[in-house]
């Protein structure tokens, strides 16, 4: 098939790859590993794509803070700090699943704001979600609580992909986005994005943590006993130990340098290869445990491979192309039914890209220039498109760089991800759409 009038054969072809890749994945003929790993070797022997940037994800930034922060999290787990910290949310939240659940969706709102990267926030937020699957019984060898832990891993990215779009600092390409639409006569600030963004991304976080309960059906509901029981526990845990101060006082650190990167300039990656020097040299983490983590190398591996295959699909004008092509043929619609339709095909293309703000900064701005120029009120589609930028981010596992160290739980699997995934993202898009709408227009005007 030759490529379409306006697309040049490079792009047609690392398309073809790129969707038989993901496409394989979807159907499970493969694991994800397999097909990237495929589809990278493709790409370069066949001469489309040049070594140095068909290789180049390996060396990204964010993918090595991915890596990092998951070694540091395994920490949090081996010291035992992991375990203490489940009990003491359990003896709190713990009097059902669906409690441990909405206590993930708290804790990350509350942090969200002071994190503009929000693959940092799932370092921190992940070792909490972990070790309430480990307090659940979700790890056990039988299996018999397995489908806990998928209601916690899960709610851990779609809480990320909901706090993101609550605070305007809490992902980066919030900013970015705001920025483009400032040059259509949109001016968002931190104060007009959080009146907007409340009540639909409020009213979305009361709503999935009960909509995963019903997809997943864990396998325990109520669990009265489990407060008292947690509380026990701690109480026999004693104090703190060395290893579990240590991996604290770490943990605490890279918070505060995370939370401060933007105002002080300070390089995320960085900070996450401080805290692992620090865990390594005090002993709490050996190489004999890294060398154990095999799957932190087979997602490393995955996620660069695709993340750079996106990548130059967006450099050689395929995203671009295929947006002004889908947008272009709502000529003729009403200014409704127009906004309704850029803002799905803006969501649904999110299976062909692996970076949020790839996927922003290749769409956000043709989309919201088409929508203008059909009546779509200019300020209602592009709220919508931003917050629909971090709440697609559950759609895929490789959806956002947030999604890793969930996937890489082991709990999860292909069927969970993407069925799971396409599921929550259509209701938080409807969500959005019938909530946040009015809403919009309400304190917009």
């Amino acid at each position: 098939m030759p490529p379409p009038d306006g697309l040049t054969v490079q792009a047609w072809r690392l398309f073809t790859i790129f969707a038989a890749a993901i496409g394989s994945v979807v159907v499970n003929a493969v694991p994800i590993l397999t097909a990237s790993v495929i589809a990278v070797a493709a790409a370069v022997l066949t001469g489309i794509l040049p070594p140095a940037k068909a290789y180049a994800g390996f060396a990204n930034g964010t993918i090595l803070l991915i890596v990092l922060a998951f070694l540091v999290a395994r920490a949090v787990v081996k010291c035992g700090l992991g375990t203490r910290l489940g009990h003491l949310v359990v003896s709190l939240f713990g009097r059902s699943t669906l409690g441990l659940s909405y206590s993930i969706f708290f804790v990350d709102g509350l942090i969200a704001p002071a994190f503009p990267s929000n693959t940092a926030r799932s370092g921190v937020l992940y070792p909490l979600a972990y070790s309430l699957a480990s307090a659940g019984g979700a790890l056990a060898a039988d299996g018999s609580r397995r489908r806990v832990g998928v209601l916690l891993m899960f709610s851990g990215i779609v809480s990320l992909s909901l706090s993101s779009a609550l605070w305007l600092t809490a992902m980066a390409a919030n900013p970015l986005g705001t920025e483009i639409a400032r040059s259509f006569g949109v001016e968002i600030g931190f104060g007009s994005w959080l009146a907007a963004a409340c009540v639909p991304t409020l009213a979305a976080m009361v709503l999935m943590p009960l909509l995963l309960r019903a997809l997943i059906a864990p396998e325990v509901n109520a669990t009265p006993e489990a407060p008292a029981a947690a509380r026990k526990a701690l109480a026999a845990l004693g104090p703190l130990t060395r290893d579990e101060r240590i991996v604290l006082a770490a943990f605490v650190g890279m918070i505060a340098l995370w939370a401060s990167a933007a105002t002080f300039k300070i390089d995320s990656t960085a900070v996450a290869f401080l805290g692992l020097g620090v865990l390594l040299v005090s002993g709490v983490l050996t190489l004999a445990d890294i060398a154990k983590e095999g799957d932190v190398l087979a997602t490393f591996i995955w996620f660069a491979v695709l993340y750079t295959l996106s990548s130059q699909l967006n450099e050689l004008g395929f995203m671009g192309y295929l947006g002004q092509r889908l947008a272009g043929s709502l000529a003729g619609l009403s200014p409704i039914l127009a906004g309704l339709a850029l803002v799905v095909a803006y969501v649904a293309l999110h299976y062909v890209f692996v970076s949020q703000t790839a996927h922003l900064l290749a769409l956000f701005g043709v989309f919201l220039d088409v929508g203008i120029r059909l009546g779509v009120p200019a300020a209602a589609l592009a709220f919508q498109l931003l917050f629909a930028t971090n709440y697609f981010a559950a759609i895929t596992p490789q959806g956002s760089s947030a999604n890793l160290l969930f996937v890489g739980s082991g709990l999860l699997s292909q069927r969970d991800l993407y069925r799971l995934g396409g599921v929550i993202t259509a209701c938080q898009m409807l969500i959005f759409l019938v909530v946040g709408t009015p809403w919009l227009m309400l304190v917009w005007r």
